[in-house]
């Protein structure tokens, strides 16, 4: 959509003019910065001006036609932003590909026979899978899930399965999340806890590290009394490869607030979720 404008005599007083341009300027500039390389501000904004004068004369109200005008600029903005990303990632999942490639002919594969042709690409794809947490975060998820409650005690959401990275060899490791947390006047969306758990396991990762990167998600998003979080997990770095110990098992909790400081309520999650 064109916003092209055209002048009128007669109409509104400058003052109304001013205060006009002088309200929607921030906007103008916003929408036009990087988009219309042939056109100032300035100019768009006396185009604005005198179109007000027009409008003001019993054609269509001018804020309508502004309005149609601003949600054109902003769509085809948004567009051009979702066409750059797609683009950008279009790129990173060939770089991959190529790296996969790479790594397969050089372990002595011949990658154009028939079981392989698709593997890298396969591949690459499975890879940005396992990793897209990092293109997440807590606030997007969490979104309006957040609701005063007048609850303070004990909400548990245990056997939360997880997978994720080792990020030292690139092998899977994988398990069962357990989250507590004492509420402060807040409660969140149950199902919201998962996807916390999703978005920081979805990255390369330690034991160590995830269990902590979750409990202070929680704990910085609720504000609550305590936080626990507790994670068993199999790591395939010591099941298929190393000391190859197939029972083996790793637990890692971190503990926040009333949790860490008051044994009875540590002692009370412990008793619900092991």
């Amino acid at each position: 959509m064109n916003c092209v404008f055209t002048a009128s005599p007669g109409g509104p007083s400058l003052a109304f003019k001013t205060t006009v341009i002088a309200t929607l300027r921030p906007l103008i500039e916003q929408i036009t910065t990087g988009e219309d390389h042939h056109s100032s501000s300035d100019c768009i904004l006396q185009r604005l001006s005198q179109k007000a004068t027009k409008e003001m004369n019993g054609n269509m109200p001018m804020v309508t036609k502004l309005s149609k005008c601003i949600e054109s600029k902003q769509s085809a903005a948004c567009k051009e932003e979702k066409n750059s990303k797609e683009a950008a990632e279009s790129n990173k999942l060939v770089c991959i590909e190529k790296a996969y490639s790479t790594i397969l002919r050089e372990l002595g594969e011949i990658t154009e026979r028939e079981g392989l042709l698709r593997t890298p690409l396969r591949a690459a794809k499975a890879m940005q899978f396992f990793t897209k947490g990092y293109q997440e975060t807590v606030q997007d998820i969490l979104n309006d899930a957040i609701f005063d409650e007048n609850h303070d005690e004990v909400v548990v959401v245990k056997d939360i399965d997880l997978f994720s990275l080792c990020e030292h060899h690139l092998v899977p490791f994988f398990g069962k999340a357990h989250i507590a947390y004492i509420p402060n006047k807040k409660v969140v969306g149950l199902s919201k806890l998962a996807r916390i758990v999703e978005i920081f396991s979805r990255r390369l990762q330690v034991q160590e590290r995830l269990t902590k990167q979750i409990a202070v998600a929680i704990n910085e998003a609720l504000e609550p009394l305590g936080v626990v979080v507790v994670i068993e997990a199999a790591h395939m770095c010591m099941v298929m490869r190393g000391v190859q110990k197939m029972n083996a098992k790793t637990v890692t909790s971190v503990m926040l607030g009333v949790f860490q400081s008051d044994p009875k309520t540590r002692k009370e999650f412990l008793t619900l979720t092991l």
